[in-house]
């Protein structure tokens, strides 16, 4: 693929949940407005013009939130039933894949930024749907900066959760999703929680979880428990466990509590 619209791919990053990501070439009219070159996402699912205008609505509510902390929407359309967006692009790359090693403090920082941008979300009524470490950008301050907002389920309303995409980013979904439930401000802060683990680990939480079968990783989650590795600072672990408790209203109460604690943390 070499482009979309008026975008001229350089090269793909990488492919996440329902879609793929490209580095562009900003097209001239944005480019006049001071962006070099952006990160592009292609979603995969093929658009209805009611499809498209979900979307518009969803990213127009999330482009009007007053974060610092939200990778900020640039540009959205569609060409052929195809679906885009465009953000910054980040030199630094993500919490999952820097281009640089970052510091435990860095990545601590990093998720305590992410929890405020998820708690601004909460606070208009949206739920970010898809928090994990590669959906965290690093600025090239070392700061947080949470994007590509979940669609799937606003584009594909009621679809159920073995949509969710690879199986290797099942860990990141809280056990109330898996059995159906909806999404919000609990199961955001279980991601981040997760996200945390991940990030600061390199481990999952589950020791044994199937990579074969999505259907067959499900099942597992739900009859298992989360496993902390060894190696996850003990002054994070009492936060991580908090917002892993099964019980969603034993979990931090909103996401900039878990901000705050986060905050606390010196390693």
């Amino acid at each position: 693929m070499k482009g979309i619209a008026d975008y001229i791919f350089i090269e793909r990053m990488g492919t996440g949940n329902h879609g793929t990501f490209w580095l562009a070439e900003a097209p001239e009219r944005l480019a006049e407005a001071g962006h070099d070159r952006l990160g592009v996402k292609v979603l995969d699912h093929h658009a209805t013009d009611q499809d498209f205008r979900r979307m518009a609505n969803e990213l127009q509510v999330y482009a009007a939130i007053d974060s610092p902390f939200l990778a900020p929407i640039v540009d959205a359309g569609q060409q052929d039933g195809t679906l885009y967006y465009s953000t910054p692009y980040y030199d630094s790359g993500s919490v999952g894949a820097p281009s640089r090693p970052l510091t435990l403090q860095e990545i601590i920082n990093c998720i305590a930024d992410a929890s405020e941008a998820a708690h601004a979300l909460h606070e208009t009524g949206v739920a970010h749907r898809d928090i994990k470490p590669a959906n965290i950008m690093v600025t090239d301050d070392g700061r947080g900066r949470l994007a590509d907002l979940g669609l799937a389920q606003i584009l594909t309303p009621g679809q159920t959760v073995t949509g969710v995409g690879p199986v290797g980013t099942i860990e990141f979904l809280a056990p109330e999703l898996i059995r159906g439930e909806v999404a919000g401000r609990p199961t955001d802060i279980w991601a981040l929680g997760a996200t945390a683990h991940r990030a600061l680990t390199g481990k999952s939480l589950y020791r044994d979880l199937p990579s074969n079968s999505l259907l067959d990783a499900l099942r597992y989650l739900l009859d298992t428990s989360p496993e902390f590795h060894s190696t996850l600072p003990s002054e994070v672990l009492p936060i991580v466990k908090r917002c892993l408790l099964a019980d969603p209203a034993q979990r931090f109460p909103t996401a900039l509590d878990l901000a705050t604690a986060l905050r606390g943390v010196a390693v």
